[in-house]
């Protein structure tokens, strides 16, 4: 088993970062993308110790929560696609997203003012280039009216609940649908185009 390094000082989140990654068959991410996430993973990190940002009680935990998700959808997504992530939190798993695919455009939906002002002050901390492709929306998902390629939610909605939400943001795309341990549901009229199953790589 690979020794999983401490991230007590931030220089060494790109570690933990690398670790993770290495775990998935993804393509290869440039290193500004790696920069861009570990700048974001210790932001995260400050941030968590003074406020309820994240449920993560470490620093392998943090990364597998904030990056997994972002690491397994990023290679499925269509090129120069449009991506709503819609109840954002800290930002995954849409921030990381868009980050490791500089391609992509990203907008955060998240209607907490504690929370857009951690993705605010996220996207200040990434620069204008970053800032320019990914957008914050301090909405209700239902005030949203935008389309999109892509849409995807993680633990906001009830499954049935966030397809219904879902096709109506991506009327003529796809609907990403994050589960922890439910099976996939049956929703009639729907299928599964691609159904990713996989581990936290640093947690299990």
């Amino acid at each position: 088993m690979k020794k999983v390094p401490n991230a007590s000082r931030p220089s060494q989140w790109a570690s933990l970062l690398d670790t993770l990654l290495d775990a998935f068959d993804t393509p290869e991410f440039d290193a500004k993308s790696r920069t861009d996430v570990v700048t974001w993973l210790a932001l995260v990190d400050r941030w968590r110790r003074r406020t309820d940002l994240t449920a993560a009680r470490s620093d392998s935990e943090l990364v597998d929560l904030m990056v997994a998700d972002a690491a397994c959808l990023a290679a499925h997504l269509p090129s120069g696609a449009t991506v709503v992530d819609v109840g954002s939190g800290a930002g995954a798993p849409g921030l990381p997203i868009g980050l490791l695919r500089p391609d992509l455009r990203v907008t955060l939906v998240e209607p907490l003012q504690k929370r857009v002002a951690f993705l605010r002050t996220a996207l200040g901390t990434l620069g204008e280039e970053v800032a320019g492709r990914i957008s914050i929306r301090q909405v209700r998902v239902e005030h949203v009216d935008d389309c999109f390629d892509v849409a995807m939610s993680r633990a906001t909605l009830a499954p049935d609940e966030w397809m219904a939400q879902g096709a109506q943001l991506a009327p003529k795309g796809e609907v990403w649908l994050l589960l922890a341990k439910l099976p996939l549901p049956a929703h009639p009229g729907w299928r599964a185009v691609v159904d990713q199953r996989y581990v936290w790589p640093l947690t299990g």
